[in-house]
């Protein structure tokens, strides 16, 4: 019984390489159709972890546009040193990155969960939290219940980084510790030193006072980077 298991595994594993260095090969030739695939698959994990990251949906859409064209520029260069969806998470989290630098630089601008972005298809208003919603089911999604979604990302956007951008890839999007390592170019002891303190900061925010919720948070969770495990 499990040898078989060990030889499906092997078999699925081997299944999935296959078509990815199908797919690379003509991504590379530049194929509209695979790049066209490319982006449907990936379009929404994408935007999803920018608006996050960037909490501005639309500086976040710019960024996952941004993202596909250094994708479609860059094949050239990618030799499968990591898998295909890491190396595009990659840029994109390089991408959030530059954008929260630049920010900082420029002056930084607080958008209200609540706040109204503009209508949806059927004319109603559309608020920030709206748009902090993912269309597929995902562990974040089976763990809360609806009515707490809207305080959880307004807590989780209190939360510094990195420890929010480890937060959001395993306990939100789903990946197991190897991809969010690999995707922050860190070990596994860094993503779970900093799942550690990403939760207890999240935690911290949403059982605070209302009125100081996110001070004590992040003073007691800011920290240099060398300070992580390694």
């Amino acid at each position: 019984m499990q040898a078989d298991l060990t030889m499906g595994n092997l078999a699925t594993a081997l299944t999935f390489e296959s078509e990815e260095t199908a797919l690379i090969e003509e991504l590379q030739s530049g194929s509209e159709e695979a790049f066209a695939w490319l982006i449907a698959r990936y379009h929404q994990p994408i935007y999803s972890l920018l608006a996050r990251a960037v909490q501005d949906r639309d500086a976040a859409a710019d960024l996952t546009q941004e993202v596909f064209v250094k994708v479609f520029r860059g094949m050239g260069s990618f030799h499968g040193e990591s898998t295909l969806r890491t190396w595009i998470f990659r840029i994109a989290l390089r991408e959030a990155s530059n954008h929260r630098r630049w920010w900082m630089r420029h002056g930084h601008r607080e958008i209200p969960i609540e706040q109204e972005t503009g209508e949806s298809e059927s004319g109603k208003p559309m608020l920030m939290k709206e748009l902090l919603v993912d269309t597929a089911e995902s562990p974040f999604d089976q763990a809360l219940h609806e009515e707490n979604r809207a305080r959880v990302e307004a807590a989780l956007s209190q939360v510094p980084e990195p420890f929010r951008t480890t937060l959001i890839l395993r306990d939100i999007e789903g990946y197991v510790y190897e991809d969010v390592a690999e995707m922050q170019g860190v070990n596994l002891g860094t993503v779970k030193s900093r799942l550690v303190r990403g939760r207890a900061a999240l935690k911290a925010i949403l059982t605070a006072p209302a009125q100081s919720a996110h001070l004590p948070a992040r003073a007691e969770f800011e920290m240099p980077l060398g300070e992580e495990a390694r």
